[in-house]
C-alpha cells in the first residue's frame, strides 16, 4: 500500500513548528511544565485531526461521486436501451395495426366493387 506522498498532508513537524514555543521546544519534560506540553499535545492533536478530517471529507466526497457517476451511467444506459427496446415494439405494433387496418379497409372497398 505505498502510495506516493502528498505534499498537501503537513506532517506532523510542520505542525508544530508553528505551535512550539521556542522555550518549550527545547526544556525537557518536567512536572513543572506538564500542563504547557499537556496544552501543547492538545492543540497539535486538534490540529492534526481537523485537517486530517477535512482531507477524508474531500477525499470520500470524490470517491462517492465517481461511484455515483459510474452507477447513474450504468442505470442510464439499462433504462435507455429499455426504452429503446419498448418503443421499437409499440411502434412496431402500432404500424403493423394500421397497415391491417389499410388493407382491411381495402379489401372491404374491393369486395363492395365486385
Amino acid at each position: 500500500m505505498n502510495q506516493p506522498f502528498d505534499a498537501s498532508i503537513p506532517v506532523l513537524t510542520e505542525i508544530m513548528k508553528d505551535e512550539v514555543p521556542a522555550a518549550v521546544a527545547q526544556t525537557p519534560f518536567t512536572e513543572e511544565n506538564a500542563l504547557e506540553w499537556q496544552a501543547l499535545e492538545r492543540r497539535v492533536a486538534e490540529q492534526v485531526l481537523q485537517q486530517l478530517s477535512n482531507r477524508v471529507d474531500f477525499v470520500l466526497e470524490q470517491r462517492i461521486k465517481n461511484s455515483l457517476a459510474e452507477v447513474l451511467e450504468h442505470a442510464l444506459h439499462a433504462l435507455t436501451a429499455e426504452i429503446r427496446a419498448g418503443l421499437h415494439d409499440t411502434i412496431g405494433k402500432i404500424v403493423t395495426r394500421a397497415v391491417q387496418q389499410e388493407i382491411t379497409q381495402l379489401q372491404a372497398g374491393s369486395s363492395r366493387r365486385d
